[in-house]
């Protein structure tokens, strides 16, 4: 899997004093590049653990599988909710599948 931030979405969270990607990232590898938007500063120390992807509140960061996953363009995105985390998994020709893993504690 690869983390992908999509520019054109990201706003760099600019009312939060520290963009909520950047601080839960366990890597500390998130950072604003010169447009003030979210940027993987070493992607090859990135191990893809989706912490960023959960927490982004515009939905600008997602995983790209595998074409062996899920065939090449498709795309793995995880929203953190009060119970647990909603993964959407969207393929290449664009089907939407829905998954939900409840956890008695999301940080």
């Amino acid at each position: 899997m690869t983390v992908r931030i999509d520019g054109t979405v990201c706003d760099g969270c600019p009312h939060a004093k520290e963009a909520p990607c950047m601080r839960v990232c366990p890597g500390d590898l998130l950072t604003k590049d010169s447009s003030g938007k979210a940027a993987i500063a070493m992607p090859e120390d990135c191990w893809d653990c989706a912490a960023c992807v959960k927490e982004c509140p515009r939905d600008a960061i997602s995983l790209f599988l595998p074409t062996e996953a899920g065939g090449r363009g498709s795309t793995l995105v995880a929203r953190k909710k009060t119970d647990g985390v909603q993964w959407t998994l969207t393929d290449r020709k664009g089907k939407t599948t829905r998954i939900f893993t409840a956890g008695k504690k999301v940080i």
